[in-house]
């Protein structure tokens, strides 16, 4: 007995562990990198809290400019899948 009905519903599950994956390295690693960073700064000219608080908020707007541009990407690849194509004003957004 299969896990997937068919090659169809396999499709869409690696798909969905795909973006979420994606979305999760997208989410983790500026806010790592970026705290790390004003962890260290804040250490270095004795400024805590300071430039950690700033250095989460500019990975936040990171993060939310890469998930919204990759969630297009995938819309698009999803659209594909369903054969549906894509929509050209969606596309020029």
């Amino acid at each position: 007995m299969s896990l997937f009905e068919n090659s169809r519903d396999r499709e869409y599950a690696m798909f969905g562990l795909k973006i979420a994956g994606d979305f999760g390295v997208t989410l983790f690693a500026p806010v790592i990198l970026f705290v790390w960073i004003g962890k260290t700064l804040d250490t270095r000219f004795d400024l805590a809290p300071l430039l950690t608080i700033l250095g989460f908020v500019v990975a936040a707007i990171l993060s939310a400019l890469m998930i919204y541009r990759k969630a297009h990407r995938y819309n698009a690849q999803y659209l594909a899948i369903e054969g549906k194509g894509v929509n050209k004003e969606v596309e020029k957004k």
